[in-house]
């Protein structure tokens, strides 16, 4: 076996065709957009580049028959945030032998050592954790857009070079225009929708900006003191954006004002891999066209939740009911949107994984970031449970 970093475009094809190889007539897999992934790897494209770096690699037999992939990448502000500089690997594939995962690992590993890391994460995104992020354990069936999905044997092959659960990425699942959901839940959760001082109101493309800055303003004091808390600048957010443009619905993101000021927000998107099945991870002239016309058939039933927000102020005020009764209200307008993937909550923010529940949500996939420690000498210490 023998690896090669991807450098030219001989090598970024095979790191693209590695997937193909691994889920070969697997009904449940969605291939990834080859653009978007490119763009994660971009100087120009990915901010984090400015005070971090990125490399990739593929693996290959002695015929040159491909057998896996992975990347590996570190920001030098998001590493300083751990008990050790910690990187992140990322994008891994694999077949299912413990010594080709061992070369994967590896040379990751080893990248981010010269880098001056002590640990790393995985699979993880050089990027926001809310897509490419964590290895499904449990529900192996087609993820939501942005959720990862891979083989079954994915999480022994990380165990066993020595990476353990630094936490459990929940999803849940719901139909929030179920008549038999909680009414107590829906009752409280009218009247908070209706309370004085607060605005409930849904994102625009026109007020863009504004938007923006309200969002980096909640998402700061709503995440600030976590253990994992890491900082979104503007670019990112105007990127995300641009990029997902053609699936956003305004009325899925929303924000919560007390006497104007931001304090709460939520952000779902129509689930587009229900579409991007058919594309093979490509996005030309023609597969746009072919995904307007698709969208607008209404081809796409379920939604996946991105992220969602309050300043801790007002943790304890129900906001999140709210923003949930309003959602509830345009869901209910748009009946050909019949499941809602609440995805994720992570096992140590007890808090929303309660609000999962009382919505009426249903526990259905799990997804583990895992760490490994370059110092196998070092106390592993998972990542701490939020305090509420």
């Amino acid at each position: 076996m023998r690896i090669i970093e991807v450098n030219d475009r001989k090598s970024i094809k095979a790191f693209h065709k590695v997937p193909s190889i691994i889920y070969k007539g697997d009904n449940d897999y969605v291939p990834q957009l080859r653009n978007s992934i490119e763009e994660i790897f971009s100087e120009e494209k990915n901010a984090l580049f400015k005070n971090g770096n990125a490399a990739r690699w593929v693996l290959l037999d002695h015929k040159n028959n491909l057998l896996g992939r992975i990347a590996a990448f570190f920001n030098n502000d998001n590493a300083k945030l751990n008990d050790q500089p910690t990187g992140g690997c990322g994008f891994f594939e694999c077949i299912n032998n413990p010594n080709a995962a061992k070369r994967l690992f590896d040379v990751a590993k080893n990248w981010l050592s010269v880098q001056g890391m002590e640990a790393m994460d995985g699979p993880v995104n050089f990027g926001e954790n809310f897509f490419h992020w964590g290895v499904l354990t449990n529900g192996f069936r087609q993820q939501g857009y942005g959720m990862p999905y891979n083989k079954g044997y994915y999480v022994e092959l990380f165990k066993e070079y020595g990476f353990k659960t630094y936490y459990k990425q929940l999803t849940y699942e719901l139909d929030i225009t179920d008549p038999n959901l909680p009414e107590r839940f829906w009752k409280i959760a009218a009247w908070i929708a209706k309370k004085p001082n607060f605005k409930f109101e849904h994102f625009t493309f026109r007020n863009q900006e504004k938007y923006i800055h309200d969002f980096i303003k909640i998402h700061k004091q709503a995440w600030r003191k976590h253990a994992n808390y890491k900082p979104i600048e503007a670019h990112n957010l105007r990127e995300l954006i641009a990029q997902s443009k053609v699936a956003l619905e305004e009325d899925f993101i929303w924000f919560v004002y007390y006497k104007d000021e931001p304090v709460a927000f939520f952000m779902m998107i129509p689930d587009i891999n229900q579409i991007l099945k058919r594309m093979n991870g490509k996005l030309n002239f023609i597969s746009i066209m072919k995904f307007l016309y698709l969208k607008r058939r209404k081809t796409i039933d379920r939604v996946r939740v991105l992220v969602m927000g309050v300043v801790p102020r007002f943790q304890k005020s129900g906001l999140e009911s709210g923003i949930f009764w309003n959602l509830r209200q345009i869901m209910l307008k748009k009946p050909w949107y019949n499941e809602m993937e609440l995805s994720w909550v992570g096992d140590f923010n007890p808090k929303m994984v309660s609000l999962f529940k009382a919505v009426g949500g249903h526990h259905t996939k799990t997804h583990q970031t895992l760490r490994y420690l370059f110092d196998r000498e070092k106390e592993f210490k998972r990542l701490p449970i939020i305090d509420n």
